[in-house]
């Protein structure tokens, strides 16, 4: 029986065209949670690879729930060196007077905000006796009005009630939108992908697009670092970097827009048009141009424009909440992996192959808009229930035998949970430090 989630989710690709490809799917396995993270996992997982063999000519593939929970957290297993941890020491949830509130303090300018806002000193503990005397909706508001990134946490029924939470729930799963004609054959190898997004999702998706051929450039602005994901969501790309706010960086960046086949990109609604890229003035430069993009909360409502992170969708969604309520904690408890983030980032690279088919066969020039949000509405329409962990221990077997030569030192990789016949992923970049490329093609 098709899983309710793929149903949705083929749905909203578009059923008309469902990859005709036989799947198995094979080592059911769940992790220990109040909603149905392995059926979001294997769900999404699934849609990108039916749309890869598709575009690669296969007629089956199988894939592993195990390795695919593995892979919706770390998998790279450094030998010899670390990974920074991916949480600034004042990042975590936080007693206010009257419920709890998320900082999201990893970027440097989020935690300035933040200890702007409480005045004190840059100390766990005194940050959370600042805390104390706020209520968590202002506190939550004096945050984000000084550009950082928090979440008060709502219960699933406040979520529902609230305006975005209803904005949210009304749009669809993927958002398609037509802006051009002109069919071009269908490709994988050497597929141009420009990659603006930042952690986690966008990354997600062009590092399962760079698997299978894709030409993956990313670009960065100056000064921009995500030391602890770098190992992960580099996988298989050239990393270049640009500041758009220089006139010599526009027309490079353009020129790489002119050539691309398609753009990937995180930007909030707003923000890449004040750049003077809106989809107008990209079509221009491109009119072939498939656009595939993500936000955190939706891209209607008042909070469409707002900062945004998985572990704060899942604070104001009512999934932190609704962990803490069925599991009798005293404080929120999250997803045991930052799903909203992987399954969004899979079902974007779902809507980039499932553009690249319609370009081919219709003609039509397709672009696509996802949200964490819209993600976290999926995966709370399976209901609240207490999901027993059965995942085996990862063992030896579960690496696979290439040694990696990340720029950080050799490490080894769990392997991919995708099995696409005759054609098995290889990233043919190993995972490396941001800006260490030309941008060009």
């Amino acid at each position: 029986m098709t899983h309710p989630f793929l149903t949705e989710i083929e749905a909203a690709l578009g059923v008309e065209m469902t990859p005709d490809v036989a799947i198995r799917v094979t080592e059911p396995a769940h992790l220990p949670a109040y909603f149905d993270v392995g059926g979001l996992a294997v769900a999404s997982v699934q849609a990108a690879g039916a749309e890869a063999a598709a575009v690669l000519g296969a007629r089956s593939l199988a894939v592993d729930q195990r390795r695919a929970l593995m892979w919706f957290g770390m998998t790279l297993r450094p030998q010899g060196w670390e990974v920074p941890s991916p949480w600034d020491p004042i990042a975590g949830d936080y007693a206010t007077r009257d419920g709890w509130i998320r900082l999201h303090t990893n970027a440097p300018y989020h935690r300035a905000a933040a200890l702007s806002v409480l005045g004190c000193a840059p100390l766990r503990d005194a940050v959370g006796e600042a805390v104390l005397d706020w209520d968590k909706d202002a506190l939550e508001g004096a945050v984000v009005a000084a550009s950082g990134a928090a979440a008060a946490m709502h219960s699933l029924a406040e979520w529902a009630a609230h305006p975005q939470g209803r904005a949210v729930a009304s749009e669809p799963l993927i958002a398609w939108s037509k802006t051009g004609s002109g069919a071009q054959p269908v490709a994988m190898q050497g597929l141009r992908v420009l990659d603006l997004t930042r952690v986690l999702a966008g990354p997600v998706a062009t590092r399962f697009l760079a698997g299978y051929g894709a030409d993956v450039l990313r670009i960065d602005p100056p000064r921009w670092g995500e030391p602890a994901v770098e190992p992960e969501v580099t996988l298989g790309k050239r990393c270049a970097g640009l500041n758009l706010h220089r006139a010599e960086d526009r027309a490079t960046f353009e020129e790489l827009v002119r050539a691309a086949d398609v753009l990937v990109h995180g930007y909030r609604p707003g923000a890449l048009a004040a750049l003077g890229y809106d989809p107008k003035a990209l079509s221009a430069l491109a009119p072939d141009l498939i656009t595939v993009c993500l936000d955190a909360y939706g891209w209607t409502g008042p909070w469409a424009g707002r900062r945004g992170f998985d572990s704060l969708v899942q604070m104001s969604s009512g999934l932190a909440a609704a962990g803490m309520e069925v599991s009798g904690q005293d404080r929120p408890v999250p997803l045991p992996v930052q799903a909203l983030d992987h399954a969004t980032g899979y079902l974007m690279a779902a809507a980039v192959l499932r553009a690249v088919r319609v370009r081919a066969t219709r003609g039509d020039i397709m672009s696509a808009r996802l949200s964490l949000a819209r993600t976290g509405a999926l995966l709370t329409s399976g209901g609240v229930a207490t999901v027993a962990g059965d995942m085996a221990p990862e063992a030896v077997a579960d690496l696979a035998p290439e040694i990696e030569a990340t720029g950080w030192g050799p490490a080894r990789r769990i392997t991919f949970p995708v099995d696409i016949t005759s054609h098995p992923a290889r990233w043919s970049h190993p995972a490396g430090p941001l800006r260490r490329h030309h941008a060009a093609w």
